[in-house]
C-alpha cells in the first residue's frame, strides 16, 4: 500500500514545484510591467487570463457561452477604444462564438438540446458556395480577403441554431428579451450621455489613427451652421450606434407587445426603455436613425393591430402597447427637449433642413434613390465585373487585412449593396442574394400567419420587419449594415427565435396576465 502512494506523491510534488515556478515568474513579469508603468500589457494579460477560464466555461455550458458573447459583441468596440484596435481584441467574440457553437453541437449530438433544419436553407447555400469559390478568385489580391468575405457574410449564420435552442419556453423568451432590453437602455443612456458631454466622455484621450475619425465626427447643418458632435456611445463609431438604436426600437417594441399578452413582470423597464432609445434617437444625429425608426413605429402599430388576438377581446392589451409606446416615447423626447434645449437645437435643426421637402438642403431623394443608383450603375464601368474581385475585396475590414500584408487594400469600393455584390461576385450574385432573402422572407411570414392572434405575434412581427429593413432597404445604401456584426448577429438570433416559437405555442404558457378561454380542444391558447 505505501509502494503504490510514491508515484503519485511524488507527482504531486512536481505539480506544486512547478505551479510555484510558474507563480514566481508570473510574479517577476508583472512586477516588471508595473515597475514601467505598462498598464496595457497588463490589461492584454488580463483580458486573456480571463478568456481561458471563459473558454473552458463556455465549452462546459454553451448557454452561458451565448451570454459571454452576447455580452462582449456589444461591448467589444469599448475595450478596443481602450486598448488600441489590435486583432487580438478585434476577434474575441469570433473565438466566443466558435466555441459556443462547438458546445451546442456537442449537446444536439447527444440529445440534450433541440436543432431544426431552416427551410430557405437550400437558398442560403446556394449563395454560400457562390462565395466559396469566390475565395480563390484570380483577380482577388489575397486568400485571406476571401476568408474575410466569409467570416463576414457566413460567420454568424450558426446563431440561428443558439437562438433555437436558446429558448425552450415563455420564460426563457422573457428573460432573454428583458436582458437584451436591459443592455439597449445601458448602450443608449451612454449614448445620451456622450451627446451632452462631448466626445471625451467613453473615449481615451488618444484614439487609435484608424478609429479617431469615426470616433470624433461631428456635422454642421448646412443652413443655419449649427456644429453637433455625433456620439458613438460603447461603438467606435456612430454608424454603427446609430444602427444598434434602429435594432433597439424593434426589440423594445415588439418585447412591450409580447409582456402585454403575456405577463406583468419587466413591464415598467420596457417602457421606460422606449423612451430612453428614443431620446438617443433624437441625439444620435443619423438622419437614417430618425427615418427607419419612425417608419418602423409606424409599421409595427398597424402590424400589431392586424395581428392582434381579437377572438378572445386582448386586442384591448394590443392597443394599449401601441398607446403606451408612443406616450413614452413622446415623454422620453419631451423631457430631453426641456432638460438640453441648447444641444437638442442644432440636431432638430439638422433634420429639419435635410428631410422635410420645403428646405433647400432637402437630401432624401438623392442619398435613397439618385445617389445609391449612380453607384449601382458606376459598378459596371470597372473591370471584372462579370466574375468580381473576390468575396471580401469591398467589405468592411479591408484596411486590416491590408495592414497584416502590409499592401494597400484594394481600391474597390461603392455605396450601393448590390453594386458591391457585383464588385465582390459577379454579375449572378444579385440574382443569389435575392433568391435567398426572398426565400427566407417568404418562410418568415408563413411562420408569422401562423403566430397570428397569439402572444408571440409581436416577436415575429419584429423579426420579420427587422429582416426586411436589413436585407433590402438597408442593402441598398451599401452591404455595411449587413457587414456590421451586432447587426448580422442579432439578425440570424433573432431568426432562430422566431421559428421557435410554433413549438413554444403548442406548450401552455409559464404566466399570463388575464385568463383565458378554453380552446376548441380542451387546451388553452390565445
Amino acid at each position: 500500500m505505501l509502494i503504490s502512494r510514491i508515484p503519485p506523491m511524488r507527482n504531486q510534488a512536481w505539480i506544486g514545484v512547478f505551479v510555484f515556478g510558474l507563480a514566481l515568474w508570473l510574479a517577476w513579469e508583472i512586477g516588471g510591467k508595473i515597475a514601467a508603468e505598462d498598464l496595457r500589457a497588463l490589461a492584454f494579460a488580463a483580458v486573456g487570463c480571463a478568456g481561458c477560464v471563459v473558454a473552458v466555461i463556455i465549452l462546459r455550458n454553451w448557454r452561458t457561452g451565448f451570454f459571454f458573447f452576447l455580452f462582449w459583441l456589444l461591448f467589444e468596440d469599448l475595450v478596443r477604444k481602450y486598448l488600441g484596435n489590435g486583432p487580438a481584441l478585434f476577434f474575441g467574440k469570433d473565438i466566443l462564438a466558435l466555441l459556443t457553437y462547438v458546445s451546442l453541437l456537442a449537446a444536439i449530438r447527444q440529445k440534450k438540446e433541440r436543432s431544426f433544419r431552416p427551410p430557405f436553407l437550400l437558398f442560403l447555400g446556394l449563395f454560400f458556395w457562390l462565395g466559396a469559390v469566390q475565395v480563390f478568385n484570380l483577380n482577388s489580391p489575397s486568400i485571406l480577403y476571401g476568408l474575410l468575405g466569409l467570416k463576414l457574410y457566413f460567420y454568424y449564420v450558426p446563431l440561428m441554431f443558439v437562438g433555437y435552442a436558446l429558448i425552450r419556453n415563455d420564460e426563457d423568451l422573457r428573460k432573454i428579451l428583458v436582458l437584451n432590453v436591459s443592455l439597449a437602455v445601458v448602450i443608449a443612456g451612454l449614448g445620451i450621455a456622450q451627446a451632452l458631454l462631448g466626445h471625451s466622455f467613453l473615449n481615451p484621450a488618444v484614439l487609435a489613427p484608424e478609429l479617431r475619425e469615426l470616433g470624433e465626427l461631428d456635422k454642421v447643418t448646412p443652413i443655419s451652421e449649427q456644429i453637433l458632435s455625433l456620439p458613438s456611445s460603447v461603438f467606435v463609431s456612430a454608424g454603427r450606434f446609430a444602427g444598434f438604436l434602429i435594432l433597439a426600437l424593434n426589440l423594445v417594441v415588439g418585447t412591450a407587445g409580447y409582456l402585454l399578452l403575456h405577463t406583468h413582470r419587466s413591464r415598467k423597464l420596457v417602457f421606460c426603455a422606449v423612451g430612453i432609445v428614443g431620446g438617443a434617437i433624437l441625439f444620435s444625429g443619423s438622419r437614417g436613425a430618425v427615418v427607419f425608426c419612425s417608419t418602423s413605429a409606424l409599421v409595427l402599430a398597424v402590424g400589431f393591430l392586424w395581428g392582434a388576438p381579437w377572438r378572445w377581446r386582448q386586442a384591448h392589451r394590443m392597443v394599449k402597447a401601441i398607446r403606451r409606446t408612443f406616450i413614452f416615447g413622446g415623454l422620453g423626447l419631451a423631457a430631453l427637449l426641456i432638460l438640453f434645449p441648447r444641444e437638442a437645437a442644432p440636431r432638430l435643426a439638422f433634420y429639419r433642413e435635410t428631410l422635410s421637402p420645403a428646405s433647400p438642403a432637402y437630401e432624401v431623394t438623392n442619398r435613397a434613390w439618385y445617389y445609391p443608383m449612380t453607384n449601382l450603375l458606376g459598378v459596371f464601368d470597372t473591370p471584372n465585373w462579370v466574375l468580381g474581385n473576390g468575396i471580401g475585396t469591398a467589405s468592411l475590414g479591408t484596411q486590416y487585412v491590408a495592414k497584416l500584408l502590409g499592401k494597400r487594400p484594394p481600391a474597390l469600393w461603392v455605396e450601393e449593396g448590390y453594386g458591391q455584390l457585383v464588385l465582390e461576385m459577379g454579375i449572378i450574385a444579385p440574382f443569389l442574394w435575392l433568391l435567398w432573402t426572398g426565400a427566407l422572407l417568404y418562410y418568415e411570414w408563413k411562420v408569422l400567419l401562423q403566430l397570428r392572434q397569439t402572444r408571440f405575434f409581436p416577436i415575429a412581427l419584429v423579426t420579420f420587419w427587422y429582416s426586411f429593413l436589413l436585407l433590402y432597404p438597408f442593402t441598398i445604401g451599401g452591404l455595411s449594415s449587413y457587414h456590421n456584426y451586432v447587426n448580422n448577429a442579432y439578425l440570424w438570433l433573432m431568426i432562430g427565435i422566431l421559428f421557435r416559437l410554433p413549438d413554444l405555442l403548442a406548450s401552455p404558457p409559464v404566466s399570463i396576465a388575464t385568463p383565458r378561454r378554453p380552446s376548441a380542444q380542451g387546451g388553452l391558447q390565445f
